[in-house]
């Protein structure tokens, strides 16, 4: 079958909250321009707002820049933060609730709306499709295409219709040759393509490693007598301890609505905690048991972030296109939010590139160096250097981190004296297993706390079985002989999704006195978090788009 080839002035891969602004702003420009100008975005997901997944908060300072009139245009931001408490757990049944002005600000919520992104994202999808922006769903982005300078000129998706052995199936569709003058990717955290991107044109080479975390969430319904819209409760402390980077978040939404998760930085070095589990213990404590005792669980989901500071922020821009949104970096992670940040970093690279076009029409391709003065020109710079310094200092102590932070952020405004860089990668953070006592958790009681099979239903995942995995070992002996030998098979934790599991030769969960060790990956139950990708200590994992309509389907997350 011939493969088809469709060509485009820009071309975005991703539909979420970057990318959907990206193209909003662009096509803005073009019409006050009076300019055609065609556009086309392709999203993995077979829906929009798919395999979106945020707590969220969000700050509507880029969203009014983007779209001034979006509260009078049926967008679902409309529930305010009408309250803010932080509390330290000090252990299972124990907790201290700061005082407000104990708080740093970078994580005080005033102005700020809870909502679901998945629904903004389907929202802004529609502003985009009224604007005759072609959106693609069900298309995976799975290799580039480049010029014979070297630039980019678009990407390849995937395959239709593949078969597990690697041959054609009878419904086999080959992939699309998609090409543009300027192609921006918009994959979210760890994308497979932006990763691909950094190291052939060295985007880090002047930065800091980046830090990542992964945040579990559960979608509750709770009895009406508990609800209360608006109401924001973070806490830090128990069950993950101090020498782990990490949080909780609870929401409450409308309609009887509590949006709650745990965020677990993968820099973690006991190679026995299960961030699943963790999350799992959190919703046992009386802070938190008392508001979700009588509800029912009816979303899951997870995901990792692009947590680390500005210092960790690569070069963005490279021959023929740009990195934007969380594919970028650009998340701050002192106020635990990016859905501004990508909005803001969206319109930024859509300025950029009608003022490079209008400077450099004999251009043999864009090389948008614009976008990163623009960046450092903007607000989303001065809010990320106001907060370069958290993570590292987070990351070196939990108890110190905070304070230093309160103290540069409520003491002296933002008016930073010190750098504090981090040079550490999160995979190389794991300790052998022999160094830590292994962790029993609990067994879930199947009203408040849950394993992972029964909770991916709720997630919506589905995936064609048949189709090759998409998780690639490097070396398929490495799990057996290294991952499982020297660090007690920490995929089986880390993954949020029971991808992997380490089976004997009678295919049985392993014991002590199994011989044989093998790996088995169930990549149908894959989230599409990336934690293998990151955490993995050999990075023996690689991760790669599925057939394009696979994955979850988060609803109302």
């Amino acid at each position: 079958m011939t493969e088809e080839e469709l060509k485009f002035d820009v071309l975005i891969i991703g539909a979420g909250p970057s990318g959907l602004s990206a193209a909003i702003k662009l096509k803005q420009l073009a019409m006050v321009k009076n300019r055609s100008l065609s556009i086309c975005v392709i999203e993995k997901s077979a829906s929009l707002g798919g395999h979106i997944i945020s707590g969220a908060i969000i700050d509507t300072v880029a969203l009014s820049e983007l779209l001034p009139n979006w509260q009078e245009e049926n967008c679902p931001v409309t529930n305010k933060v009408t309250k803010d408490e932080f509390y330290f757990l000090l252990n299972k049944t124990q907790s201290l609730k700061i005082p407000s002005f104990l708080v740093p600000n970078s994580l005080k919520n005033n102005k700020c709306y809870i909502s679901s992104l998945s629904d903004v994202v389907k929202w802004l999808g529609q502003r985009a499709e009224k604007m005759d922006i072609e959106i693609f769903t069900g298309f995976a982005a799975t290799s580039l295409i480049y010029g014979e300078d070297g630039d980019v000129q678009g990407v390849k998706t995937g395959s239709f219709g593949v078969n597990r052995d690697g041959s054609n199936g009878k419904n086999f569709e080959p992939g699309i040759s998609l090409k543009a003058k300027f192609t921006i990717f918009a994959e979210g955290s760890r994308g497979q393509l932006g990763k691909l991107l950094i190291d052939k044109f060295q985007l880090d080479k002047n930065s800091d490693p980046q830090n990542y975390a992964l945040g579990i969430k559960e979608l509750w319904e709770i009895p009406k007598k508990k609800s209360k819209p608006g109401s924001v409760i973070h806490t830090l402390g128990w069950p993950l301890g101090l020498e782990t980077y990490g949080g909780s978040f609870l929401y409450h939404m409308r309609n009887n609505r509590v949006s709650i998760g745990l965020i677990t930085g993968l820099n973690y070095k006991n190679p026995w905690i299960s961030p699943f589990q963790e999350f799992q213990k959190l919703k046992t404590h009386p802070e938190i048991l008392k508001i979700l005792e009588g509800g029912k669980r009816i979303g899951y989901g997870a995901r990792s972030l692009t947590a680390g500071s500005l210092y960790s922020l690569p070069k963005f821009v490279f021959p023929g296109g740009a990195l934007i949104g969380c594919n970028a970096g650009f998340l701050n992670s002192a106020r635990i939010k990016g859905s501004h940040c990508a909005i803001k970093s969206g319109i930024l690279v859509a300025e950029a590139y009608f003022e490079f076009e209008k400077n450099n029409k004999n251009s043999k391709f864009v090389l948008l160096n614009n976008y990163e003065k623009k960046f450092k020109d903007s607000w989303l710079f001065t809010e990320l250097n106001q907060a370069k310094n958290f993570k590292a200092l987070m990351n070196k102590s939990m108890i110190l981190g905070g304070i230093l932070t309160f103290v540069e952020q409520n003491i002296f405004q933002n008016k930073t004296f010190f750098k504090i860089r981090s040079k550490n990668l999160d995979y190389k953070s794991l300790k052998k297993s022999k160094t830590y006592t292994e962790i029993q958790y609990p067994k879930p009681d199947g009203r408040i706390s849950f394993d992972k099979l029964s909770s991916l239903p709720l997630s919506g995942v589905s995936h064609e079985e048949n189709q090759p995995i998409h998780l690639k070992l490097k070396d398929a002996e490495v799990p057996s002989l290294i991952n499982f030998k020297i660090y007690a098979g920490p995929e089986t934790r880390y993954c949020p999704a029971g991808v992997y599991e380490y089976l004997d030769e009678k295919n049985q969960p392993v014991t002590q006195h199994s011989k044989e060790i093998k790996l088995q990956i169930n990549a149908q139950n894959c989230l599409h978090c990336k934690a293998c990708d990151i955490k993995d200590p050999t990075q023996n994992i690689t991760w790669v788009a599925p057939e394009g309509g696979g994955g979850p389907n988060y609803e109302g997350m």
